[in-house]
């Protein structure tokens, strides 16, 4: 049975503070992708599940005065911020809507390239979501994914607590029809749907010591609380103490973590 809201990391303050976070964070290799496929200058672009961030400022600099950029966000407070943020910055080519990824109400094949970024690991029926870029893009233009496989994330030496949250928080994403592995997935994908010359590029990392995104379990853990929670999949005083044990595990310096697999993955709508 589904959430009403199928986004698997919730909404709240924490979530939204993350994702702008994880704009900063994730900017030059976003940027790698956007210039490997050639964004430039007077290309319509249209990126999925901006949220209140995303890509809109690495694009909107990429497409000039002459392009255009489209934000598609499903939360209305992410819409929102996302809005804010470029009405703040002067991004006066850039536009968010508030809509379904899965159906934008936006027409067929009037984009260059049709993006989206840690979308599809959150979400159920990502293959929707693919279709409806497909969709939007023009005949020679491009569909690129930047998708993982949460699965893989691990530190050395390993830690009971972190194998336990994640074997809950991928429970819940099953229970849900979420796929946290989707990464390995997306290349396939992107063929399925008619896409030619399909490229990928993988990118892992270590993160350093008070690195922000060596918290990322526990942050995901936090900010899907309280729907683990009503599913019962945990009691919430071991919830609390498994938390509390590997952030001390994760704090300690001579704890080696490693992210997901990210997996960077672009192609081609066949011309006609």
């Amino acid at each position: 049975m589904s959430e009403p809201d199928p986004y698997l990391l919730g909404y709240h303050r924490g979530e939204q503070e993350r994702l702008e976070r994880q704009a900063e964070e994730l900017a030059l290799e976003s940027a790698w992708l956007f210039d490997e496929i050639g964004v430039r200058d007077g290309w319509r672009v249209v990126e999925i599940g901006c949220g209140p961030r995303g890509c809109l400022g690495l694009l909107s600099q990429r497409v000039g005065a002459t392009g255009r950029v489209v934000g598609v966000e499903l939360s209305q407070e992410q819409a929102g911020r996302a809005q804010r943020f470029v009405a703040d910055n002067h991004l006066t080519n850039v536009e968010v809507l508030h809509a379904d990824a899965r159906s934008t109400g936006l027409p067929d094949g009037t984009f260059d390239l049709a993006t989206a970024r840690l979308v599809l690991v959150n979400v159920p029926q990502p293959e929707q979501i693919v279709a409806e870029m497909v969709r939007l893009v023009r005949p020679g233009g491009v569909v690129a994914l930047h998708e993982a496989d949460s699965t893989a994330q691990r530190c050395y030496p390993p830690h009971p607590a972190q194998t336990r949250l994640l074997e809950v928080l991928n429970t819940y994403a099953e229970m849900n029809g979420i796929d946290r592995s989707i990464g390995l997935r997306v290349p396939r994908m992107l063929g399925e749907s008619g896409l030619a010359e399909v490229r990928v590029n993988p990118l892992i990392h270590a993160y350093p010591p008070a690195h922000a995104r060596r918290m990322l379990v526990l942050e995901f853990v936090e900010n899907a609380r309280q729907r683990i929670l009503d599913k019962d999949l945990i009691g919430e005083v071991e919830l609390n103490d498994l938390m509390a044990a590997l952030r001390l595990h994760l704090e300690d310096p001579g704890t080696l973590v490693v992210s997901s697999l990210f997996i960077q993955a672009w192609g081609r709508i066949p011309s006609r």
